[in-house]
């Protein structure tokens, strides 16, 4: 069982994910800004981990404040936001886990509760929102796993596992996951997903703890491997789902989306609701983040490209509803027309 990223008394623990599958290291944060570097650095990645790491900032920057007045405390808590609103532009999670303590820390303050006392409180409000992020993987896991069918070959695009969350289940390798649990044999063909390899480094490492089968293919594969049979279903996270279904994900998606219309295979996205952006109308008004050029020229510290090469580093790409047949909630699955089914998921 993954988690990797946790609450102690003495910072947040964070599983250094740039040295994986070489090395498992432990990180011990204790600031704010450690939190916010860890988030910008990739130390942790994927939108419901991002999330979940910003809670435990925002938790950690009011714990090691040294004042006694609450409203201190709500300018405290306005730069703490801040500076981790600025880490990773496009994963909504962050965005959406600095509202939800805000609103937090507002209905405290209108209670009267002493700054002890908030800070009490804010701590067990990011407890809650990771332990709720575990409880939604696991129901992803259960509607996703009941859409593939037994005997299954999944490409995967990036990592949407364990690491990329709370820990546990994953949203696309939980579906991965709850195929498995549900009594099917699934296997997986993962890609490399250049520059950063979070398939080739971390959804390999996380199946094969598992003992799930997975073939590694380079990015360039997928159309071959589509076209040759070996694929029955594509299944994928997100970073940020705009309100008519658009899907912005790790640059590349949206060439396997489209690859994935061409050969008739199903195309799945599988996200918590924390994912689901109804304030952005389109994929178009999406922010995409651009990353250090150095991701691309290097691996690691070997120079594969000729210096002072122009290089273009878009992490995110967005791939249009009509690719995507279902995305798959802690709600059940979404299917078209998006702006309807994923209303509904929100009002129930």
């Amino acid at each position: 069982m993954i988690i990797p990223v946790e609450w102690t008394d003495e910072g947040v623990r964070m599983l250094d994910q740039r040295l994986l599958p070489n090395e498992e290291t432990w990180l011990m944060l204790k600031t704010y800004n450690d939190v916010a570097d860890g988030i910008r650095d990739m130390v942790i990645r994927g939108a419901p981990a991002i999330g979940v790491s910003c809670a435990y900032g925002i938790a950690l920057g009011l714990k090691n404040f040294v004042g006694t007045n609450v409203d201190d405390l709500e300018e405290e808590l306005d730069y703490v936001c801040e500076v981790l609103s600025k880490t990773r532009p496009t994963a909504i999670n962050l965005f959406w886990a600095i509202d939800r303590m805000k609103r937090k820390f507002a209905e405290l303050k209108d209670a009267g509760t002493s700054v002890t006392d908030i800070k009490a409180a804010m701590i067990d409000e990011s407890k809650a929102i990771h332990e709720e992020d575990i409880e939604s993987q696991r129901l992803i896991a259960q509607f996703g796993g009941e859409l593939l069918e037994d005997g299954a070959s999944v490409l995967t695009h990036c990592n949407a596992g364990a690491l990329a969350t709370g820990g546990v289940w994953g949203t696309a390798l939980g579906v991965i996951r709850g195929a498995k649990d549900q009594g099917k044999k699934v296997s997986v063909i993962a890609d490399e997903t250049r520059p950063y390899l979070q398939g080739a480094r971390l959804t390999a490492w996380e199946l094969l703890k598992d003992d799930i089968p997975v073939t590694l293919i380079t990015d360039n594969q997928s159309g071959h491997v589509m076209k040759k049979g070996r694929v029955n279903a594509v299944v994928v996270g997100s970073d940020r789902i705009a309100a008519n279904g658009d899907v912005a994900n790790k640059i590349g998606t949206y060439m396997v989306a489209v690859l994935a219309k061409q050969h008739g295979i199903p195309f799945y996205v599988a996200a918590p609701l924390s994912t689901v952006d109804m304030n952005c109308p389109t994929g178009d008004d999406i922010p995409i983040e651009e990353r250090d050029i150095r991701e691309v020229t290097h691996i690691m510290d070997i120079q594969l490209a000729p210096e002072g090469i122009s290089v273009g580093n878009y992490a995110f790409d967005v791939t249009p509803n009509e690719l995507v047949d279902a995305i798959i909630t802690e709600k059940g699955v979404a299917r078209k027309p998006y702006t309807e089914s994923l209303r509904k998921m929100f009002e129930e």
